[in-house]
């Protein structure tokens, strides 16, 4: 059964005119980057805060940085440092091989703030960041409708106690703490801007399409933003998750395994298809 289903994805990359990316938190897991649900995955990449006792939820939120600016910071600023040097697993490479060979290339519809897809050189205007991007900053108070690229901005931190040593970021306009430009918990203040405009981009872009695939790649049903979004693409879809595999529609395909497996082995279908496998 799994080699049909492997066929039947090849199948449809094969035939598509546009790639749908549909990325959760596991498309990074096969790069090495902490997959932090439950408190158990959580605290055991940031020990410091599980022997203080404080959950994902209670760090990750504007309050924090009001509170203990320099332990969220540090928390942050420690993710920041390590997306910046995490180098994107195979999977990242053939997904943009294969929309390279596609008429309309690739749209990238993602929860992840890593920025990964941008580092292996997807097109920055067709990547959509439904929670924002730790490579972006805003003021803590919103006093402007303003985000500002972190590139000035090098975290040290103290990991045996998770804070931050040097300086935090600060708002050019009102002199205020920065924070990161992505939703949070309990976040009121984050500026949705950037990502409208993205959203409003892949729509266009999907309007051209007449044979899209998506494909979901470790999206969870916890917050089940990029399942919602990948199935309103109105489009056949490769789900990719070894957990949360199941699909609804018959002509959908199941992939009960990680992402570098699973794309290997369609990648392996489609080397017969030089428009595709050929393409750079």
């Amino acid at each position: 059964m799994i080699n049909e289903a492997f066929a039947k994805a090849a199948d449809l990359v094969r035939h598509a005119d546009g790639l749908i990316v549909a990325a959760g938190a596991g498309m990074g897991v096969d790069s090495g980057l902490p997959d932090f649900r439950g408190e158990g995955g959580f605290w055991k990449h940031y020990p410091a805060l599980g022997r203080a006792g404080l959950s994902f939820s209670s760090i990750a939120c504007p309050d924090a940085f009001r509170r203990r600016p320099k332990l969220a910071w540090g928390f942050y600023g420690h993710r920041l440092r390590l997306y910046r040097e995490t180098v994107p697993n195979d999977g990242f490479h053939i997904l943009k091989r294969w929309a390279a060979g596609m008429k309309h290339g690739a749209f990238v519809v993602t929860s992840n703030v890593d920025g990964q897809f941008q580092k292996v050189g997807f097109n920055e205007d067709r990547v959509y960041e439904v929670h924002g991007s730790i490579h972006h900053l805003q003021c803590l108070d919103a006093c402007r409708q303003d985000v500002w690229l972190t590139d000035s901005f090098d975290p040290v931190v103290d990991d045996a106690t998770c804070t931050l040593t040097n300086d935090p970021p600060r708002c050019p306009h009102c002199g205020g703490l920065a924070r990161p430009h992505i939703l949070m918990f309990g976040d009121w203040e984050w500026l949705d801007g950037r990502s409208r405009i993205q959203s409003a981009v892949a729509r266009q872009w999907r309007q051209k399409l007449e044979r899209p695939v998506v494909i979901e790649i470790g999206a969870g049903t916890d917050i089940p933003t990029i399942r919602i979004l990948g199935q309103h693409m109105d489009a056949p879809m490769i789900r990719i998750n070894p957990k949360e595999s199941a699909v609804a529609n018959e002509f959908d395909v199941s992939l009960p395994m990680s992402c570098v497996t699973a794309l290997h082995a369609i990648d392996d279908l489609l080397s017969g298809c030089p428009s595709l496998h050929g393409a750079q």
